[in-house]
């Protein structure tokens, strides 16, 4: 619901998060900040632009450039949206979610986020995700990092993934959450608010 960038760009979105957290918040006042999925590279790059980050979290962030598991194919869902075919919108995000996005059961709760998540978007992230940039924001950072994933998170290999980071990263903490998908948040929500609370518990910092 908020206004869209000034220009589909990554510069631009950026900009606009920082603009919007700068003044909410004023731009020197010290933050928490965490983000998932493409929002994790976004907080990533954040951190290393706006400063004044006293700790990141990221949970299944995109942008790494590491091998993927895709469990199957996606299918495209505008169609049905256009057609307004409630029944075969239901059924393809269903597909998506089960191949992508969760790990267990597919829940109508879950259905009903991804859908109004995808016919909302307005920014194309995918171009920017999947070229990487993960690694080069995290090695700019000096504040404590916590990486966090599903163990069956199809869009990263977390065994692979979390000592390449954290060699780029050497003040990050990573963290497999098992049974989980990239969805880690929605599937595991008692174990992430668990593992988020410990963590910033040590942290002496404001929360945003």
């Amino acid at each position: 619901d908020s206004d869209a960038p000034a220009a589909p760009t990554w510069d631009a979105l950026l900009t606009a998060t920082q603009q919007s957290l700068d003044a909410l918040l004023g731009p020197a006042t010290p933050i928490a900040l965490a983000g998932f999925s493409f929002g994790g590279l976004v907080a990533a790059h954040l951190a290393a632009r706006r400063g004044a980050v006293a700790c990141l979290a990221l949970l299944g962030p995109a942008g790494h450039g590491g091998p993927r598991r895709p469990r199957g194919d996606l299918r495209a869902w505008r169609d049905a949206w256009a057609s307004g075919d409630a029944a075969a919108l239901r059924d393809t995000m269903r597909h998506n979610l089960q191949v992508h996005m969760l790990a267990g059961p597919v829940d109508d709760e879950a259905v009903a986020i991804h859908t109004q998540a995808c016919v909302r978007t307005r920014f194309h992230s995918k171009t920017i995700s999947r070229a990487g940039g993960l690694r080069a924001a995290l090695s700019q950072l000096t504040c404590p990092v916590l990486l966090a994933w599903g163990e069956h998170d199809v869009t990263a290999t977390p065994a692979l993934l979390a000592p390449a980071l954290a060699a780029a990263c050497p003040q990050a903490q990573t963290h497999t959450v098992p049974g989980a998908g990239h969805w880690v948040l929605y599937e595991a929500a008692e174990a992430i608010n668990a593992l988020l609370n410990t963590w910033l518990a040590d942290r002496d910092t404001m929360v945003s």
